[in-house]
């Protein structure tokens, strides 16, 4: 498993300097010069993504926490974040392209980030009854 969350944590760094990269090209391109939620996706993916899988990389070495369960719990949170993340990138694009948005599309993306962040939510607190099951 130490691998496999050091794997991870690779992919998520690869995502996040992709969507670093995206984020100042796409806004050059479009002579983007205000604000945008599409700044923000690079910090996620690099705290939650990479960080967040090194720190369970360094969980695993020293509590050996991973169970039967694991891989559902971690399923969740991969859902959460890349689901928040979308919500990002549709609110950003939305954004930049200056796109006029109806109460019910506005409140849309607000809630598929919403959910995205309940799904981490989730994913965090049962990790970390996992790790706390095995610390003890």
């Amino acid at each position: 498993m130490v691998k496999r969350y050091a794997n991870t944590a690779l992919i998520y760094a690869v995502v996040a300097m992709i969507f670093g990269v995206f984020y100042r090209e796409f806004t050059r391109f479009s002579h983007f010069l205000g604000k945008t939620n599409l700044s923000v996706m690079h910090t996620h993916y690099f705290l939650l993504g990479m960080l967040f899988f090194l720190a369970l990389m360094l969980a695993e070495k020293s509590f050996s926490f991973s169970g039967k369960n694991t891989g559902k719990i971690l399923t969740v949170y991969h859902l959460g974040l890349n689901i928040t993340g979308l919500g990002f990138l549709m609110r950003g694009l939305t954004q930049v392209w200056g796109t006029k948005l109806s109460a019910g599309m506005d409140a849309s993306i607000s809630g598929i980030a919403g959910i995205g962040h309940i799904f981490m939510g989730i994913g965090i607190i049962f990790l970390l009854l996992q790790i706390r099951k095995k610390a003890v």
